[in-house]
C-alpha cells in the first residue's frame, strides 16, 4: 500500500510543479512515464533476485531507496530533480514488488493472494486523494506529503529487519540479474491469454494518472488540486472493490467482467468528456465512467494474475510476477508518454483523451477475442503439483481468489 501510495502521491502536484517551473504537458507525461520505465528496468534486473538472496534483504534495500526518493522530492527545485526522484522511486518499487508479492504468497497463498490484489489498488487510491487533501488544506503543500511518506518508509524498513525469511538462499543471484524474458513452459499459455488484458487495464490507469488531473480541471473549471487527485482515487478505489466482490468468482468470469466493465466505462467517460466544455452532467458522467472502468481494472488485473500464478513453482514466483509487471508497466508508461506528445503536437487534451480511450477499447476487445478463442482452458489452468504445497494445487471453477499477486 505504501509503495503504491507514494507512486500516486505526486499526481495532484503536477499542476503546481508545472505552474512553478513552466514546463509543458509533454513533461508531465514524461515525469509520469519515467517512473514506469524505471520500474520496468528494476523488474528485469532485480525481479528474480529475491528467489536467491531472500525476500527480506530486497525489501529492506527497496525501502531505503524509497526514503531517498522522498528526500529528493522534498528538496526538488526543478524538473531534473523531479525526474531523478521518480527514477529512484520506480527502481525501488520495481525491486520490491516481485519480492513482496512472492513473500506474501509464501506466507499464505489464500490470504496473501487476496491482499496482494487488494492492497495496491487501495494504496494507489489513498495516495492520490490524501496527497490532494494535504496539498490543498495543510501547510508546506509540496513537502508535507513526502515527509509523511518518508517517515512511513523509515518505520517499515526498521520493521522489515524483524521479519522471518520465507525462502532459503541459493546460488545464482548475479546470474539472475541478467535480463531475460523466460517463462516456465507450464505458464506460457496462460500468460498469452492474460497479457493483453493486463496491458489494457494498466493503459487506462496511465490515462487517469497522466491526463486525468488536467481533464477534470477542464470539466469543473477549477484549479483545486483535490480535483486533480479524485479521478485516480475513483478508478483505484473501484478496482479495490472489484477485488473484494469477485474474489470467489471463477477466473473466466472475472476476466469477462473486467473486459466488459472496461469497455463500458471508457465509453461513458469519452461521452462525458464530449467537447471538453464541462458542466455538472459531464462531471458526473466522468466519475461514473471512471468507477465502472476501475471495476474493470481491478477484475481484469486480478483475473490475469489468477490465471498465471498457479502454474509456477514457489521458487519461480518472483520471476514470473516480475514479468507480468513488465507487461503492466509497459501499458502504464508508453501510452501515457505518447498521449503527452499528442496533447502538444496533436489535437489537444480532449481529442487526445478520445484517441487514448479508443485505443484502450481496441486493446480490451483484442483481449476479449483471445479469451473467447482460448475456450474453457481458462477454467482449468491450475495444475496439481502435490509436492509444492497449497500455492499450486488445482483450483476448482468456483474456487475463491487464492493465487493472485501484487501490483504498482
Amino acid at each position: 500500500m505504501s509503495l503504491l501510495a507514494s507512486s500516486s502521491a505526486p499526481t495532484p502536484l503536477y499542476a503546481i510543479y508545472q505552474a512553478r517551473w513552466g514546463f509543458s504537458p509533454i513533461t508531465v507525461t514524461v515525469v509520469f512515464g519515467v517512473y514506469a520505465v524505471a520500474v520496468l528496468v528494476a523488474l528485469l534486473v532485480f525481479g528474480k533476485i529475491s528467489d536467491h538472496v531472500g525476500r527480506r534483504p530486497v525489501l529492506f534495500v527497496a525501502l531505503i531507496g524509497q526514503t531517498a526518493a522522498m528526500a529528493t522530492f522534498i528538496t526538488a527545485g526543478g524538473v531534473d530533480a523531479l525526474l531523478a526522484a521518480r527514477v529512484v522511486q520506480g527502481l525501488s518499487t520495481g525491486a520490491a514488488v516481485g519480492a513482496l508479492g512472492a513473500g506474501m504468497l509464501d506466507l499464505d497463498a489464500r490470504r496473501g493472494g487476496f491482499l496482494n490484489s487488494f492492497a495496491p489498488t487501495i494504496g494507489t487510491a489513498s495516495g492520490a486523494l490524501v496527497s490532494g487533501l494535504i496539498v490543498q488544506y495543510l501547510p508546506a503543500p509540496t513537502h508535507l506529503v513526502y515527509y509523511v511518506l518518508l517517515g512511513v518508509f523509515v518505520l517499515q524498513a526498521l520493521a522489515v529487519t524483524g521479519l522471518n525469511e520465507t525462502v532459503g538462499r541459493k546460488p545464482g543471484a548475479l546470474a539472475s540479474m541478467a535480463p531475460e524474458f523466460k517463462l516456465p513452459r507450464s505458464a506460457r499459455a496462460s500468460v498469452a491469454i492474460a497479457a493483453p488484458v493486463m496491458f489494457a487495464v494498466w493503459a487506462l490507469t496511465g490515462l487517469y494518472g497522466a491526463l486525468g488531473p488536467a481533464l477534470i480541471r477542464t470539466l469543473v473549471h477549477s484549479n483545486s488540486v483535490v480535483w486533480g487527485g479524485l479521478p485516480l482515487f475513483v478508478l483505484a478505489g473501484s478496482a479495490g472493490l472489484a477485488v473484494v466482490l469477485l474474489r470467489k468468482a471463477a477466473t473466466r468470469s472475472v476476466m469477462l467482467i473486467g473486459i466488459g466493465s472496461l469497455v463500458v466505462g471508457v465509453v461513458i467517460t469519452l461521452v462525458s468528456i464530449g467537447s471538453g466544455t464541462g458542466g455538472t452532467p459531464s462531471v458526473i458522467g466522468f466519475f461514473v465512467g471512471g468507477a465502472i472502468s476501475g471495476f474493470g481494472f481491478g477484475s481484469g488485473f486480478q483475473g490475469g494474475i489468477r490465471l498465471v500464478v498457479p502454474q509456477v513453482e514457489p521458487h519461480e514466483r518472483a520471476g514470473v510476477l516480475s514479468l507480468l509487471y513488465v507487461v503492466c508497466y509497459m501499458g502504464l508508461g508508453v501510452p501515457a508518454v505518447i498521449g503527452g506528445v499528442l496533447v502538444v503536437h496533436g489535437g489537444g487534451l480532449v481529442r487526445t483523451s478520445w484517441e487514448y480511450g479508443i485505443a484502450v477499447i481496441v486493446l480490451a476487445l483484442a483481449a476479449l477475442a483471445g479469451l473467447v478463442l482460448s475456450g474453457r482452458r481458462v477454467e482449468h489452468v491450475a495444475v496439481v503439483r502435490p509436492e509444492t504445497g497449497p500455492a499450486t494445487v488445482s483450483v476448482p471453477e468456483a474456487a475463491p481468489l487464492a493465487r493472485t499477486s501484487s501490483q504498482g
